[in-house]
């Protein structure tokens, strides 16, 4: 059996640039993309997307090939295809297309 795979977890910050500066001072990962609106870091074992607030919610993000058939679903700007789902408890989980990932 396989386990899924978490892809991501996305947390908010009011500075991308400092936020970018801060992971990349403390930590080893790698800055896959970096604009205004958000950021893209890899750690060897997950990824942290930095968001500014209100752009996406925090959440953590699974790989669900499904995710292309469904109906409902949005495309992110690198054209991964996404939905968004709440556990018992709200948080926020997003359902991903495995895209290049």
């Amino acid at each position: 059996m396989n386990l899924t795979h978490v892809d991501h977890i996305a947390i908010e910050s009011k500075n991308i640039s400092d936020s970018v500066k801060w992971y990349s001072n403390n930590f080893k990962c790698k800055i896959k993309h970096q604009d205004e609106t958000w950021a893209l870091l890899k750690f060897d074992n997950i990824q942290i997307a930095l968001v500014t607030p209100g752009q996406h919610p925090p959440h953590f993000a699974i790989i669900d090939e499904e995710v292309a058939n469904l109906d409902g679903k949005k495309t992110h700007r690198d054209g991964i295809n996404y939905v968004y789902e709440k556990d018992p408890d709200l948080n926020v989980i997003e359902k991903i297309d495995k895209g290049t990932s």
